[in-house]
Parts: structure tokens; C-alpha cells; sequence
């Protein structure tokens, strides 16, 4: 071969290899974009027109029995939020090598649960850890590879984040085994999971599938009202049989949707996601003031009615995701939508003056939690109340919601709130023998929020009261010191009527937020013992598993239950809690119900598809 040709073979060669490289390259960029882009929204028109072809689409086609006279558009107009996070919380290089051994720790616990999921119930819903077998109560979709994608990006689990993407690209949402599904579970868990993890991978796959999902929950909003049915027949809804709205819900189940649709109308730049979350909480801003106490929901409604009269109000586990969506809410609309604000400000009124309480305890710290209002009619018809001094695991959200919303709004009491509550729940762990808070507990509501000397004759009489009522024959001679041993009550608690802890995050959420607004130090330390206590407790050979009782201080006895929200929520923010604030900053995403952090938008929407 003369030296002419090899040449022009070695150009031929150059050539080539550079043109790979350039489709290689441009594949790349279709395949994974960055969120938020200008082509998120450019691509919508042509992600629809291929709906026909996609064997997934269905939920997309279905005709709409009873569609909006008027689409409300997404909000115009840029952010106008302030910064939250705190400078406080930017760590030194010291204290962030000390973090770094406990987040690993907490990172090995995530593998040790994954690596179990992954050997033994693949793509099925949940892990049963003590037997092996596994659960479908949420579609069979596979929700906690779902509820985890973003988990796994946010460790650094690239590999096994692919291998959950190309899993999750075949679900099909209209094949389910059980036709009834909680459309409140799965838009928290599954479709939160999906929109959280395009919006940290930028990945297109997954903001199809989350269009695909979104679809399908917007179907169960095709009843009259528009009010959405939240245990949902699809195999109904699939044959275009007749919806309507439930009589008898739980307010946070309606009012959960908001986030989510919020965001993914963001995305894909289609405004019906928003509309539909956006008119369910128009009702609850109309019938917030009209409650029989007004500035909070009652645990009850009636959507197919649109009646609100329900006599119970409570931040715990019936409410807790409606009242923490709303701060997060107007700070994902960029402060473009002054209901949000004006609806949290009033709920965190009435709640501050009615719910939250000073516990009597014998440390006499001055620390607050979050019982539960009756409100009843008396004899000449006046309204009363009744608080209700049961304090519930999922309550200690409420922690988190006051930081976020003192921080968003400029309200220091909020701030001084959060202080007390996160200090509430983590003295309720470090009371009980295991280090962890039980699901349900009550104690003796102090006279005044300033001054609570501890009362040892007051506890007891309170815990004789309990203890009689609980009885069918009342006994005027209980033995009080007896009974408070035989049920294993801490001083300061009059009673423990559910004694579980169910891998619950909403103590190390609240931890973690109050964390990240206020940089105070010492919640690092508190995070970590919690952190300890529990994996002691719940930890197992094939994960970890919820325990029966926290008041006993001997080894647990513990379910074979690992929910998915254990590693997408508790683990998650346990991770977060001893990593760079700069990770998942409070100024850049919005934490969802269901744990998922959602990009805040940084440009209008409705500029960036001009």
C-alpha cells in the first residue's frame, strides 16, 4: 500500500470515528436531557402525537365523560421566593468528614434492604423482610422500585438506578391485578417517585412514564364535580362505566394531588394536570372558613356532596400530607398563587391556638405536640371544644411544615413553633426504652405554655382517669404504681394506646427541614441517635421490620412489613440529614407528601415555551 493511500485511509478512519462519536453524542442528549429545558416543554406536542403508537398510552386516549367548560392555565409570572436554607447549615470540612461515617452507615442500611427487595420480590410492590414473600397492595406496579428511583440517584446507586429505569419503562398502568387502587397512594408514592426522579436525572423515559401514570390518575377526576375518586375502580374507568365522587374520604386523601399534578404540568406543559388539582383546592380554600372550626378541615368530607361538616381535626394521620402540600404548593407555583399562603396561614392559626400543647414531662423542657379537636354542640346549641390530648407519629410532620412556612413567609413564631415541636417528638424517642416514639400516645396537657412544673400526684391521677375509662367496670381501688408498670408508662405519659413503630420518617423529616432552615448543630446528634435506635430495633437479615411494641425493653417483637416509604422517605432523609446541605438544597426542590423532592422552577413556565 504506497503512502498516498495509507493516508487517505487513515482520513477515512478519522472521519468515521468522528461521526460515531457525533451520533453517539446526540443520542445522549435525546435520550437524558437536563429538567427544566427549554425542549422539557418543546417536546409535549410531539410526545402526544406519538401516543397511538406507545402500547402504555391508553389512559391517554380514554374519552372525557365530563369535561371542564375551561382549562385554567399554568400561573404567569416569575418566582418571587426568598432563600430558606441556611447559612448556618453550610458545614465545615471537619464536621462534614465527621457526617460522612454516619451517612455511610445509613447508605449500608439502604443497600442491606435493596439488595433483599432485589433477591426476593422484584418488581412486586413491597417486601415481606421476615418471610421472604412479597405484597401487591398498590397496583403490583412495583412501587417500591418506583418510590425509591430517586433514593437510588441520591446515593449515587447510578447502576442500579438504570437497571429500576429500564424495568420501569414496561409497566403498563392499565394492567393491574386488583382492579380497586388508592389513587391518594399512588400519586404520593409512584408518581412522585417518577417526577422526582426526572427532575434530578433528567432522564425522558421517565417523564413519559410519569405522563403515562399522571394520565391515569387524571381519569378518576371524570366524575361530575370533578372531585376525584380515590378508591378508584380502573377496570370501571377502563370500560367508560359511570363515575362519581365518594361521600365519605378522608380530607388529606382529596387534598393530596397538588404537588404532583402541579409539577407535571410543569414538565410536560400541559395545564389539565394543574387544573384538576387546582379546582379540588379552590373547594378547600371555599369551605375553610365555613368548618366547625374554621381555618382547618375536618378528617372527613364529603366530595360527591362538597360538604365539609365533619367534627374532628387533627394534624396526624388523617390530615397531615393536605396541610403540609400547602407551603410547598405556593413556593412550586414560584409565589404566583397567593391561596396556598393565605390557606396555610389560616389552618396554622387555628391549629397553633387549638392543637398544639405544652406536654407535662418531668424534665420540664418547654416543648409542644399536636393532639386532637372535637367540636361539639351543647345544650343551648353553641359550639365547643374538646382538645383531645393523643398524639400521633404521623403529627410530627408538623415540625417541618411550621419551618418551612416561617422561613417561605417571613414568620419568626412559625420558627419558634418548629423548635418546640421537633424537641416534642424527639423527647417522646428518647423516653421510651428502645429510643423510639410509639404510633400513638397520650399525656397531660399543661394549664399554660410558659410555665409547667412537673406534677408527679397530677400524672398519676391522670393516668387513674385513663385507666378507668378504658375499663368496662371501673375500679376505685387501682393500684396506680402497679398499672403504670404493668403498661410500661414513662413518667409523663398517661397512656400508649398503640404501642408499634411502623418505620414511620415523619420525626427525622421534621429533624431534617428544621435542620436545614436553622443550621442548629445539635439536631445532628439527635438525627443520629434516632438513626441507632431504630436500626437496634427493626433491623432483620433481609431489611428491616416494623415492631409491635417500643415500651418494652427486651427484644421486639417485629412484623414482617417493610413499606416502601421506609428506604423512599425514612432512610432518605436520614441520608440527607448527615450529608453537604448543598445536596438537594431547600432552595432549589420542594419536598413532596410522599418524600419526594421536585424541582422548584426557576423561569416562568409559560416564558420558557415561547
Amino acid at each position: 500500500m504506497g503512502r498516498a493511500t495509507r493516508q487517505l485511509f487513515g482520513i477515512l478512519l478519522a472521519a468515521s470515528v468522528l461521526l460515531l462519536l457525533y451520533r453517539s453524542h446526540r443520542t445522549n442528549i435525546e435520550d437524558v436531557q437536563p429538567p427544566n429545558s427549554a425542549s422539557t416543554v418543546q417536546d409535549t406536542s410531539e410526545h402526544q402525537s406519538n401516543d397511538k403508537d406507545n402500547p402504555h398510552s391508553f389512559w391517554s386516549t380514554l374519552p372525557v365523560r365530563f369535561p371542564v367548560a375551561e382549562t385554567q392555565p399554568l400561573p404567569v409570572g416569575l418566582p418571587t421566593l426568598p432563600k430558606i436554607q441556611s447559612v448556618d447549615s453550610k458545614i465545615s470540612h471537619f464536621t462534614l468528614w465527621h457526617q460522612s461515617s454516619r451517612q455511610l452507615a445509613v447508605k449500608n442500611a439502604f443497600e442491606r434492604c435493596w439488595k433483599s427487595y432485589e433477591a426476593l420480590a422484584w418488581s412486586t410492590d413491597e417486601l415481606a423482610p421476615l418471610s421472604g414473600a412479597h405484597t401487591n397492595g398498590l397496583g403490583g406496579w412495583g412501587a417500591t422500585l418506583v418510590d425509591n428511583l430517586d433514593t437510588l440517584w441520591i446515593m449515587g446507586m447510578r447502576d442500579d438506578f438504570e437497571k429500576v429505569v429500564a424495568t420501569v419503562t414496561n409497566i403498563d398502568f392499565q394492567d393491574t391485578a386488583s382492579p380497586e387502587i388508592n389513587t391518594h397512594e399512588v400519586n404520593t408514592r409512584l408518581l412522585g417517585g417518577l417526577l422526582a426522579a426526572y427532575d434530578l436525572s433528567g432522564d425522558l423515559r421517565l417523564r413519559k412514564k410519569a405522563t403515562e401514570l399522571g394520565d391515569m390518575l387524571y381519569a378518576a377526576f371524570d366524575t361530575p364535580n370533578r372531585m376525584p375518586i380515590i378508591h378508584w375502580d380502573s377496570h370501571r374507568a377502563a370500560r367508560q362505566e359511570e363515575q362519581i365522587a365518594e361521600e365519605g374520604i378522608l380530607a388529606a386523601e382529596l387534598g393530596s394531588f397538588t404537588l404532583e399534578f402541579i409539577r407535571l404540568s410543569q414538565i410536560t406543559g400541559d395545564p389539565k394536570y394543574f387544573d384538576a388539582a387546582q379546582r379540588v383546592m379552590e373547594l378547600f380554600d371555599k369551605q375553610q372558613d365555613s368548618t366547625k372550626l374554621s381555618g382547618l378541615w375536618p378528617v372527613s368530607v364529603n366530595p360527591k356532596a362538597e360538604l365539609f361538616d365533619g367534627d374532628m381535626f387533627t394534624l396526624g394521620t388523617e390530615a397531615n400530607s393536605l396541610y403540609k402540600s400547602l407551603p410547598g404548593a405556593y413556593a412550586l407555583l414560584g409565589g404566583n398563587v397567593p391561596m396556598y399562603r393565605k390557606m396555610y396561614e389560616k389552618a396554622t392559626f387555628t391549629a397553633a391556638g387549638h392543637n398544639l400543647f405544652r406536654p407535662m414531662n418531668p424534665e420540664e423542657k418547654d416543648i409542644l405536640t399536636a393532639g386532637i379537636v372535637r367540636v361539639f354542640t351543647t345544650q343551648n346549641g353553641k359550639p365547643r371544644t374538646h382538645l383531645e390530648s393523643q398524639v400521633q407519629y404521623h403529627s410530627c410532620f408538623a415540625g417541618g411544615m411550621f419551618a418551612l412556612g416561617g422561613a417561605l413567609f417571613k414568620i419568626p413564631m412559625h420558627k419558634k413553633i418548629a423548635h418546640k415541636l421537633v424537641d416534642g417528638c424527639t423527647w417522646a424517642h428518647e423516653t421510651m426504652p428502645l429510643g423510639i416514639m410509639p404510633e400513638v400516645y397520650d399525656t397531660v396537657p399543661c394549664a399554660s405554655q410558659t410555665d409547667c412544673p412537673w406534677n408527679e400526684w397530677h400524672w398519676k391521677q391522670e393516668v387513674w382517669k385513663r385507666a378507668h375509662s378504658l375499663q368496662l367496670e371501673p375500679d376505685a381501688y387501682l393500684n396506680v404504681d402497679a398499672f403504670i408498670k404493668d403498661h410500661h408508662l414513662p413518667r409523663g405519659f398517661i397512656s400508649i394506646p398503640d404501642t408499634a413503630y411502623n418505620l414511620r420518617p415523619e420525626a427525622i423529616e421534621s429533624i431534617f427541614t428544621l435542620y436545614r432552615i436553622t443550621g442548629r448543630e445539635d439536631l445532628l446528634d439527635m438525627a443520629w441517635n434516632m438513626f441507632q435506635a431504630i436500626q437496634n430495633a427493626t433491623q432483620v437479615e433481609n431489611g428491616n421490620a416494623a415492631i409491635i411494641d417500643v415500651t418494652v425493653d427486651r427484644e421486639p417483637i417485629r412484623v414482617d412489613s417493610m413499606p416502601s416509604f421506609w428506604m423512599s422517605q425514612t432512610l432518605k432523609y436520614f441520608y440527607l440529614m448527615f450529608s453537604s446541605p448543598d445536596l438537594i438544597s431547600l432552595d432549589d426542590f420542594v419536598f413532596s407528601a410522599g418524600g419526594h423532592p421536585l424541582k422548584l422552577p426557576t423561569v416562568s413556565w409559560s416564558e420558557s415555551k415561547l
